[in-house]
C-alpha cells in the first residue's frame, strides 16, 4: 500500500479541477496545467478533495498510484504559488546573461554555452545568482539541472554552478613536500 497514494488531496478555494477520460486539468490564479494519466488508475473528485485509486493490485499500478498523487499535489501547489530554484555561479570570470529567450553562460570554456529558456519559465539574474521560476515543478527542476550540468561544482576550489542550498564538500589539495 502506498502511503502517499492513500492521502486525500485538498483543493484550495481559487483552484478549479476538471477530470475527464485520461486527463486531469488544474486551473488556478497563475495558470493551467494538464496531466495525462493511464487508465489503470482512477481519479475521483468529491467534496473539495481528490482521491487516487488503483484499479488492480499489479506492481506497475501500485508504482503509479503514489506518483500520480504527487503529480496532482504539485500541480495544485504550482498554480497557486510559483516554484523557484536558485543557482549560484562561482569562479573567476564566470558570467551569465539573458539574450532574447536564451541564457548565455561563460563558464571557462573557449565558447559561450547558450540554452533556450522553456515556455512557462522565467529567469532572473542578480550578479552571480540565477533564479528560475514557473508553475510546473518538473520544468523548473529540469531546466535548473540542465544549467547546473554545464559546469558542476568541483571539490578543490568550489568553482562551477551549484544550487542555492547545495553544500559542496571541499577536498584538501596536494601537500608540498
Amino acid at each position: 500500500m502506498s502511503r502517499i497514494g492513500k492521502k486525500l488531496i485538498d483543493i484550495p478555494e481559487k483552484t478549479e479541477i476538471t477530470i475527464s477520460e485520461g486527463l486531469v486539468t488544474v486551473k488556478g490564479p497563475l495558470g493551467e496545467l494538464k496531466l495525462a494519466y493511464k487508465p489503470v488508475i482512477e481519479i475521483k473528485q468529491e467534496e473539495g478533495k481528490i482521491s487516487v485509486i488503483p484499479k488492480d493490485d499489479k506492481i506497475f499500478t501500485r508504482s503509479l498510484w503514489g506518483t500520480y498523487n504527487s503529480h496532482i499535489t504539485n500541480m495544485i501547489a504550482g498554480v497557486n504559488k510559483e516554484y523557484e530554484k536558485k543557482l549560484i555561479i562561482e569562479g573567476v570570470g564566470y558570467k551569465v546573461a539573458i539574450q532574447e529567450s536564451k541564457i548565455v553562460l561563460n563558464v571557462g570554456f573557449s565558447h559561450q554555452v547558450k540554452l533556450n529558456i522553456p515556455e512557462g519559465i522565467t529567469c532572473k539574474i542578480e550578479k552571480s545568482e540565477i533564479s528560475i521560476s514557473g508553475i510546473d515543478k518538473e520544468k523548473v527542476g529540469q531546466f535548473a539541472a540542465e544549467i547546473r550540468a554545464q559546469k558542476k561544482p568541483e571539490p578543490y576550489k568550489g568553482k562551477g554552478i551549484r544550487y542555492g542550498d547545495e553544500v559542496v564538500r571541499r577536498k584538501e589539495g596536494k601537500k608540498a613536500v
